[in-house]
């Protein structure tokens, strides 16, 4: 997004509200949406998500705007209820100055990840759930295969201390992978690319965290560890084994970043992008997924041939069937 030069007319940074009543911004937001509809929502949905949101109001406006024109191209919804796509305000150190500014993330939520999933056609199966104490009887790492005896009573179940999370994905044509983790290793992830500090999250959960001081645990590591972990799965599951969209390409390489006016992103939290190259750099290539997208394609074209070829009776016609 080319917004800041176009946003750089003066040093100071404009509050947000104000900012969006500028000639650039208002340029900016028309000759990238164009339907007036679709602006009038846009900018009714972004400003109500930013005046819920006291530090991001702290925010450098061209990063929120960028982020939040991200999330408008997937289709995505700000609001925090849809659980879509978030925006969420860092600070930001300036290697040459050390100046601290707060600048808005992009961070793609674990439903956002589902909906472009499910749109690109290709799964005809996405699931991911953290599984609770006394549910699991195993999980065949081989075989991809798992038992688990699920808490009927949701409310029970909801205050049941989670032990892990499985994520899986089947294609049209059956292709099917799976993977689970325990809570223990994706502690141990998060530690690793998000800088989570368990004791001080275990001090939160107790309430033993002053009040001052919980601005500095606005991480959704914290506010909510169960929906970061389903997202982490699904990027695991999705990156490494899955067939992915433009839409969904466009949305992991940016998850977690600021996105610059040059189109490169800026990550200011560790991410496990690098790793998982990395990975699949050293692993032999993956033909069953080019494999998966060519048999899906058959299989539609397998299906119009079908609908082509079948004959139909007069009376299958004139009853329109």
């Amino acid at each position: 997004m080319a917004v800041q030069n176009q946003l750089s007319e003066t040093k100071q940074q404009p509050k947000f509200s104000v900012a969006m009543q500028s000639n650039a911004y208002k340029k900016l937001i028309q000759n990238t949406l164009c339907d007036s509809k679709r602006i009038s929502r846009f900018t009714a949905a972004i400003t109500s998500a930013v005046a819920n949101n006291p530090k991001l109001q702290e925010c450098e406006a061209g990063t929120i705007l960028s982020a939040a024109l991200l999330g408008e191209s997937l289709n995505l919804s700000p609001s925090p209820q849809l659980g879509q796509y978030y925006l969420v305000p860092y600070d930001k150190q300036e290697k040459n100055t050390k100046e601290t500014k707060k600048v808005a993330q992009f961070q793609l939520g674990y439903k956002g990840y589902l909906q472009l999933a499910i749109r690109s056609g290709y799964y005809k199966k996405i699931t991911v759930l953290p599984i609770k104490a006394g549910e699991l009887e195993y999980f065949d790492p081989l075989e991809e295969r798992i038992k688990i005896q699920m808490i009927e009573d949701e409310e029970v179940r909801e205050n049941t201390d989670t032990i892990g999370y499985y994520a899986m994905f089947k294609y049209l044509n059956g292709f099917k992978k799976a993977m689970y983790w325990s809570k223990k290793k994706m502690e141990s992830h998060a530690v690793t690319y998000s800088h989570l500090d368990l004791e001080k999250k275990k001090q939160l959960e107790a309430g033993k965290i002053a009040k001052g001081d919980l601005w500095k645990y606005s991480s959704f590591w914290y506010k909510d560890f169960d929906a970061m972990a389903c997202k982490t799965m699904l990027r695991q599951l999705i990156s490494k084994w899955g067939i992915m969209s433009i839409e969904l390409q466009e949305a992991y390489e940016k998850d977690m970043g600021v996105v610059h006016e040059d189109g490169k992103v800026e990550y200011i939290e560790a991410t496990e992008q690098t790793t998982i190259a990395e990975e699949q750099e050293k692993e032999e290539p993956q033909p069953v997924i080019e494999y998966a997208e060519q048999e899906v394609k058959k299989q539609q074209e397998e299906q119009i041939d079908d609908l082509v070829q079948q004959p139909m009776s007069n009376e299958e016609f004139f009853a329109g069937t």
